[in-house]
C-alpha cells in the first residue's frame, strides 16, 4: 500500500478537529459530494479515509493543516531524535552551523519554537484528528462489516502510534477521542504520561482484536497494519514504561507474553539476508512488521510528493544529498570484528555503494562516516525518496522477547534467541553494489568464528549488556538507540557534562525508573491551547 496523495482533498476533509484557527474551516458546509455524513457508506471512500491517516505518517514536513495562514512546518525525522541525539550519530551538513536546529537537538539547547520539534508535535495531532474522523464515524457506515472492523483496526492502531511519538518526546498530551470544537480548543488539558500511556495501550489492544494478521491481506495492500504490528507496539510501549514512568505497573511477563504472541502466530521470520532489509527486495517483508511506505515520482516538496526528503538529507553531499546524520566512530567500534552489519550500516571514505564511488569530504562531513542503510540512487526528483521507512521489525521483536527473558530468569532462553540474530548476520552478503556499476550483492566472505554464539551459561548483567549491545548493532542508524538508553538508564552517562546538565534541567516530573528527558511543547498550542510547559523551558 504505497501511499498516495489521491486523499489530499479528502484529508482537508478530515484534517482540523484539534488545530486552533479552524474555526473558519468548520463553519463551512464542506464543497462536493464527500461528507462525513456519508463518507462510511462507500468502501472506497472508507478506504481513502484511513489512506489519509497512514498520509500524515508518511509527512516529514508540509503545511500546518487547519491553519488558515497556511503556516509551514520544517522537516522532521525520526533519525534526528533516535540517533542524532545519542552517542550513534553528529549533525553533518556542509558545515558545523548548518541546520541549526539539529544542533540545539543535539546539545540539548531546545527552544519552544524548534522547528522539528514544532513539526512532530503539529503532525501529530494531526495524524490524531484524521484518525478519530474514522474512529467515531465508521460505526454507522453501510460498508461491509469486515471491512469496517479492519479500517477501525487500522485508525486505532495509527491513533496510538502518533501518539507513542508524542508520549516519548514531550510526556503527557492532550488525549483526543473525538473532534474538539473551536471552543473547546482553548480548554485541553495535558493528561500524566501514565495516563497517556493507558491510552494508547487501550487502542492497541483494540487494534489487535480488530485488525487481521499480515497474510490476510492482499498483496495490493502491503503496509497496512496488522495483528502482529499491533502486538509487537504494545510491547515496545510496556518495555518503554518498564524503564521509565511505570505508573501503569507492567511487568517483564508481559512482554514476553506478547512477543511470544507474534512469534507464534507464524507470520514473521528473519529476512535471510541482512543486507537486503534496507533495499527494495525487502520492503514489506517476512520480517516486516510495520514500515512507512514511500514511492518515487517526478513531484519535488509538498502534499503532493509519494516520496520522503529523509533519504537527501542522509545521502553524501558528494552524489546527491546534504549529509546529515553522521555515524560516529564510537558505533562503529561497537561492532565485533569481521560483523557483515558494520559494511551495511556506515559508508566510509571511497566506498562503492550501489554502484557509485562515495568519497567522504570531511569538510562536510562530521565523522568520516554516513548511514548506507539510507543510501539510495537519485530518485526522480531528489525530495521524492522510494525507501519505505523501517519501523518495528521481527528482530526486534526476538530482542525484546530475549531481554524480557533474561529480567525473568530465563536466560538460556534470551540466549537462544539472541543467537538467531546474531547467526543471521554472520551469514550475511556485502551490502548491494559494492563494485563499481554494479548492484550485486557480492558474499561477505565472514571468517569462521565471527559472531559467535552467546555462551549458554550467560545469565544476569552481562547477559543485558550483551541483549544491549545487540540491539545497539542491529538497529543502528534505525532511531532506536534514544529511547534503548532513556529506557535502561544509560542516556545520561553518554553525554558529554555541559549536555547531561541541560538535559537533566527537562526531566519528567512524575515518577520515574530512570531520567526521562522531554522536549519543549511547542509554543503556539501551549499558548492557544493553554497547556503547562514541560520542565525547563
Amino acid at each position: 500500500m504505497k501511499p498516495t496523495r489521491a486523499t489530499f482533498l479528502l484529508g482537508l476533509l478530515l484534517t482540523c478537529a484539534v488545530a486552533p484557527g479552524c474555526s473558519d474551516f468548520l463553519d463551512k458546509e464542506p464543497l462536493g459530494t464527500t461528507t462525513q455524513d456519508n463518507l462510511f457508506r462507500d468502501p472506497t471512500n472508507a478506504v481513502q479515509a484511513v489512506n489519509a491517516v497512514y498520509d500524515v505518517a508518511a509527512w516529514d514536513q508540509g503545511p500546518k493543516w487547519g491553519d488558515p495562514t497556511g503556516q509551514y512546518v520544517a522537516q522532521t525525522y525520526e533519525w534526528m531524535f533516535g540517533d542524532l541525539m545519542t552517542d550513534d550519530a553528529e549533525k553533518g551538513g556542509s558545515s558545523p552551523s548548518d541546520f541549526l536546529s539539529l544542533i540545539e537537538l543535539k546539545t540539548w539547547n531546545i527552544p519552544p519554537s524548534n522547528p522539528p520539534v514544532t513539526t512532530l508535535w503539529v503532525h501529530s495531532f494531526t495524524g490524531i484528528a484524521r484518525a478519530n474522523t474514522v474512529i467515531n464515524n465508521i460505526d454507522a457506515g453501510t460498508i461491509d462489516s469486515g471491512l469496517k472492523a479492519r479500517l477501525k483496526g487500522e485508525a486505532l492502531f495509527l491513533r496510538a502510534y502518533f501518539y507513542f511519538n508524542l508520549v516519548k518526546g514531550f510526556g503527557g498530551v492532550p488525549l483526543f477521542e473525538k473532534a474538539v470544537t473551536p471552543t473547546e480548543a482553548p480548554n485541553v488539558t495535558r493528561a500524566t504520561i501514565a495516563q497517556t500511556y493507558a491510552f494508547i495501550e487501550k487502542d492497541l489492544k483494540a487494534a489487535a482484536a480488530l485488525l487481521p494478521e499480515k497474510t490476510a491481506y492482499a498483496a495490493a495492500d502491503n503496509g497496512r497494519a496488522t495483528k502482529g504490528a499491533a502486538n509487537g507496539y504494545l510491547a515496545r510501549v510496556i518495555m518503554y514504561q518498564l524503564g521509565t514512568v511505570n505508573g501503569n505497573n507492567h511487568t517483564w511477563q508481559e512482554v514476553y507474553d506478547l512477543t511470544s504472541t507474534v512469534i507464534t502466530s507464524g507470520q514473521y521470520s528473519l529476512l535471510a539476508n541482512y543486507a537486503a532489509i534496507h533495499q527494495e527486495i525487502g520492503e514489506n517483508s517476512s520480517e516486516s512488521l510495520f514500515e512507512i511506505q514511500f514511492a518515487t515520482s517526478n513531484d519535488g516538496y509538498g502534499p503532493i510528493s509519494v516520496g520522503t526528503t529523509s533519504n537527501i538529507f542522509q545521502n553524501n553531499r558528494k552524489t546527491f544529498g546534504y549529509g546529515f546524520n553522521n555515524p560516529t566512530q564510537n558505533l562503529v567500534d561497537e561492532f565485533e570484528p569481521n560483523d557483515p552489519r558494520r559494511e551495511v550500516t556506515v559508508i566510509k571514505n571511497n566506498d562503492i555503494v550501489l554502484g557509485i564511488l562515495n568519497p567522504v569530504d570531511l569538510t562536510q562531513n562530521a565523522t568520516g562516516y554516513f548511514n548506507r542503510k539510507a543510501a539510495i540512487i537519485a530518485p526522480n526528483a531528489p525530495e521524492s525518496g522510494p525507501q519505505n521507512i523501517r519501523k518495528l521489525r521481527y528482530a526486534d521483536i526476538l530482542l525484546m522477547k530475549a531481554e524480557a527473558a533474561a529480567q525473568l530468569n530465563k536466560p538460556s532462553e534470551a540466549v537462544a534467541l539472541v543467537n538467531q540474530v546474531r547467526q543471521r548476520a554472520r551469514n550475511s552478503t556485502r551490502p548491494p553494489g559494492t563494485t563499481l556499476g554494479s548492484l550485486a550483492y557480492e558474499p561477505a566472505n565472514t571468517p569462521a568464528g565471527t559472531l559467535p554464539d552467546l555462551a549458554g551459561g550467560l545469565s544476569g548483567q552481562a547477559l543485558l549488556n550483551a541483549i544491549w549491545h545487540e540491539r545497539r548493532v542491529e538497529f543502528g542508524e534505525e532511531s532506536l538507540r534514544l529511547w534503548d538508553l532513556i529506557r535502561t538508564g544509560r542516556y545520561m552517562g553518554v553525554l558529554p557534562a555541559d549536555v547531561r546538565a541541560r538535559a537533566m534541567s527537562h526531566i519528567a516530573r512524575e515518577t520515574s525508573v530512570n531520567p526521562t528527558p522531554l522536549l519543549p511543547i511547542s509554543l503556539n498550542d501551549a499558548q492557544t491551547w493553554k497547556l503547562a510547559q514541560n520542565p525547563g523551558y
